[in-house]
């Protein structure tokens, strides 16, 4: 199938991208890397009128650390996320998660601010950024804000993005000494899609104790989400066997799991339980040094 008619915009720099967004309103769609939106325009799916290219604008593209945080511009590339040596020092569980999404040549073309703006119910990186209490620079008609990732997803491929705004940066905090984290996922073997996926991160205190723990879900509902009640049943607790069923039997408490051809929502809710124990269990392996 091919894409309806549309008309092409490459702006040269933000603000032009934003004035376009803001004349154009609902008529216009974004396009970063496209790996997401041309195969929707293809299947009819999504018919916008007018096609605002990111690619013309220069300084979205990077990986650094700065003010405690590693910052990664929107049109960073997956396969720059996953062969990114910073990462793979500070926050190698971002580098991991970026190694499972799709094929290489998604990889090379998919970007990280393409991919959490889309907020496919299925995608890897909301599991992992929610984990690692990420923050989404956005910037729009009324300047810049900063959202963190657990407001940013409220519901199947929607965004909290305000008309206008556009995702610029990716902004995740450097754990402090003894944490770990681990990103397990079930994929569709066909498109690389989580079926479900689980991150965990621990950070452990002096007594070797959890100090906090954070649970990220993709695949599962119709919209990523942290396992709150599980994370809470991990608060203070020592690291045990025992312990980590029980935080994994609550990950999909208060949540409703979808259903498709791919799976039930009871088989969703298992596969959340032995995800969530595997990421968990590695995750403090990481913590410990190992």
């Amino acid at each position: 199938m091919v894409c309806a008619p549309f008309t092409y915009h490459r702006p040269s720099s933000l603000r032009q991208a934003i004035a376009l967004l803001q004349r154009l309103g609902e008529e216009a769609k974004v396009l970063a890397g496209g790996q997401s939106l041309i195969p929707v325009m293809k299947m009819r799916l999504a018919q916008p009128q007018h096609l605002i290219d990111l690619g013309g604008i220069q300084g979205l593209s990077y990986i650094r650390e700065a003010r405690g945080a590693v910052r990664i511009g929107a049109l960073t590339t997956h396969a720059e996320v996953e062969a990114s040596d910073l990462l793979k020092r500070r926050l190698p569980v971002l580098a991991e998660t970026a190694s499972l999404i799709g094929d290489m040549q998604v990889r090379n073309r998919g970007t990280i601010g393409g991919s959490v703006a889309h907020a496919d119910p299925a995608a890897d990186y909301p599991a992992t950024l929610l984990a690692l209490d990420a923050r989404f620079k956005v910037v729009g008609p009324e300047g810049t804000r900063t959202v963190p990732a657990s407001q940013f997803f409220p519901g199947p491929f929607t965004a909290a993005l305000k008309p206008g705004e556009v995702v610029t940066e990716v902004q995740v905090p450097l754990p402090p000494q003894g944490s770990g984290a681990s990103y397990q996922k079930f994929a569709n073997k066909a498109s690389r899609f989580a079926v479900v996926g689980v991150c965990a991160f621990i950070s452990l205190n002096a007594r070797g104790t959890i100090r906090s723990a954070r649970l990220g879900v993709t695949g599962a509902a119709d919209h990523p989400f942290r396992a709150t009640a599980a994370e809470e049943a991990l608060q203070g607790a020592r690291p045990e066997e025992r312990v980590f069923q029980r935080a994994s039997r609550l990950v999909t408490q208060g949540v409703e799991c979808v259903a498709d051809v791919h799976g039930s929502a009871e088989y969703r809710a298992w596969l959340c339980q032995v995800l969530a124990r595997r990421a968990l269990e590695t995750a403090l392996a990481r913590a410990r040094g190992g």
